[in-house]
């Protein structure tokens, strides 16, 4: 599933997003597929942190290591919750995915325009803790959402809900518009186990 979103710019206004607040998302995405798509939102939120974190740094977005021990740490957990783990890596490559989107529209935003650039450089050890615990709590929510995401028509309708209610309510800009288009695009594949 591909939700359209405009393409985001480097000269859009500043971020109207709020600085993570360490606690899990609460429900403000409507729908059966609010809870998880407020854990994507969440995601994406810290990702902006992981962007102030490398940015004027030598850190690169792309750290395929990482990804990597994200990925089999998702296959080994999405096993355990009788997730199909193929179903599971494709998502959480979308995450990643739509994780790099953000740092690198950030990335432009804040060379085009230094004003808006970060004065404080997050610890990116307590950034990838808290994607850890992310990590866990979406495997979670797509266990809990098998019965929606394995009705194509039904999961369709509950997602655009849930990602329209999700973005308004979180006052989301455009490159995390774009990017949430990202994040969910496999959020209604799923394959039975």
């Amino acid at each position: 599933m591909s939700l359209a979103v405009s393409p985001a710019t480097a000269t859009e206004v500043p971020l109207t997003s709020q600085p993570f607040s360490g606690t899990l998302a609460t429900n403000k995405s409507l729908g059966k597929l609010g809870p998880l798509t407020d854990l994507v939102i969440e995601r994406l939120r810290v990702s902006d942190d992981v962007a102030a974190s490398k940015f004027g740094t030598d850190s690169p977005i792309e750290n395929p290591v990482r990804e990597q021990q994200v990925l089999d740490q998702v296959r080994a957990q999405a096993e355990v919750l009788g997730l199909d783990p193929n179903d599971a890596v494709a998502f959480f490559r979308d995450q990643i995915t739509a994780s790099k989107e953000v740092q690198t529209g950030l990335f432009a935003r804040w060379t085009a325009h230094p004003d808006q650039a970060p004065t404080s450089r997050p610890d990116l050890e307590q950034i990838r803790l808290r994607l850890d615990q992310l990590t866990t709590a979406l495997l979670q929510q797509l266990a809990a959402t098998v019965d929606v995401r394995d009705r194509p028509i039904a999961c369709t309708i509950q997602l655009t809900l849930a990602v329209d209610s999700g973005a308004t309510s979180e006052e989301l800009d455009t490159l995390h518009r774009q990017a949430l288009g990202t994040a969910v695009r496999n959020v209604c594949t799923t394959t039975a186990r």
